[in-house]
């Protein structure tokens, strides 16, 4: 809820000596005219009910990319490079006008480098189909069983905050830190891979997003540790977030599923191994005993959170739009804004991709 700046008369017997009327510096004033994009604005129906996910074959569009991408980059495209191991800025592209083969080309540059960041896009003037079909190049779109949507079109998952809702404040409460690495609904049996997220209404400033490579954090561990985690799987489980939604009188679509995962997959179309683990959704390993299995896991996500050399900040800006991979990064919000203040209003569509498949340290 940005404030509006208005200049102000001071009246001739409050102003100065003298008696007349003098004009003061403009002062901030806070007026709420509602979300900018108010169709996006999140509906919770506690009525909406959803079978399980079903399996489907997946083809990943990035595999069938010109490795060249003449439609991606060429001589209009500004190329800007966040780290050397994730996040890129392109500018002189739109997404929205990007024919197929430029969308193929797309995925596979959102694979290798992790994250791509679109300034100055179209895409949330585009309207509801068109955002879904353009979506739907990548993979089937998540229904998310719990979150905020917009009525009729269950594909998006709207991030919502302002002074009068704030579905998580009872949480953040409760932390030193904010910050919650995670992979997007990690627990389905079929995880999301390039995933679209675009800003309506963004705070003056704050409300970044994390990115952080679980590839590099995995080719950090010594060889012996890799082979350590060969062979194991992990369960990743929607049964707390359903938990929280029901306690909190919000919908849960679809009854919560648990799903074992290898702890380090294999990227289909670059290859790379990844560690496939976050502390969003991770609940144990198979076969380990509690101690043992949250010592690893504990082991893990430190690793993770103090990779700072190999996490990269996205900041937002009117007409931005990111896309991740979500099946080689965990990320998490930096609500580090004045939410009785300001708005943060945006969308994500997940389009889903494979069953992860286990990579093997000798595969090096």
């Amino acid at each position: 809820m940005a404030p509006s700046v208005a200049e102000k008369t001071v009246p001739a017997e409050t102003a100065a000596p003298g008696g007349k009327d003098v004009k003061v510096a403009p002062a901030v004033i806070t007026e709420d005219k509602g979300p900018s994009y108010p169709a996006y604005y999140p509906t919770f129906d506690l009525t909406e009910k959803w079978p399980p996910t079903e399996l489907f074959e997946h083809h990943d569009p990035g595999l069938r990319a010109d490795p060249l991408k003449p439609h991606l980059l060429n001589s209009n495209t500004t190329v800007h490079h966040l780290s050397p191991y994730i996040g890129t800025e392109l500018l002189g592209i739109q997404l929205s006008q990007l024919p197929p083969a430029g969308l193929d080309e797309l995925a596979l540059f959102v694979a290798e480098r992790k994250l791509v960041v679109l300034r100055d896009q179209d895409f949330k003037d585009l309207g509801f189909e068109r955002q879904i079909e353009l979506a739907k190049h990548f993979g089937p779109i998540q229904r998310h069983p719990t979150s905020g949507n917009v009525p009729g079109y269950p594909e998006f998952h709207v991030v919502y905050r302002d002074p009068t809702h704030d579905r998580f404040q009872e949480r953040r409460n409760n932390r030193l830190s904010q910050v919650g690495w995670h992979s997007d609904v990690s627990y389905e049996r079929q995880p999301p891979g390039t995933t679209i997220f675009w800003i309506l209404d963004q705070p003056a400033l704050g409300g970044d997003t994390l990115f952080l490579s679980q590839v590099e954090a995995y080719n950090r561990l010594s060889p012996a540790f890799k082979k350590r985690l060969e062979g194991l799987r992990a369960v990743h489980s929607a049964v707390e977030q359903a938990e929280f939604s029901a306690k909190r009188g919000g919908p849960v679509r679809r009854e919560p599923v648990a799903t074992e995962h290898p702890l380090v997959r294999v990227h289909p179309v670059t290859g790379e191994k990844a560690l496939y683990v976050n502390p969003g959704f991770t609940r144990r390993i198979v076969g380990y005993k509690q101690e043992e299995s949250d010592n690893l896991l504990q082991f893990l996500y430190d690793h993770i959170a103090k990779g700072a050399d190999f996490q990269v900040r996205a900041g937002y800006k009117p007409g931005t739009v990111v896309l991740w991979d979500n099946r080689v990064t965990v990320h998490s919000a930096t609500p580090d804004y004045d939410a009785s203040k300001e708005r943060r209003h945006c969308v994500r569509l997940t389009p889903q991709a494979e069953v992860p498949v286990e990579a093997k340290a000798d595969e090096e």
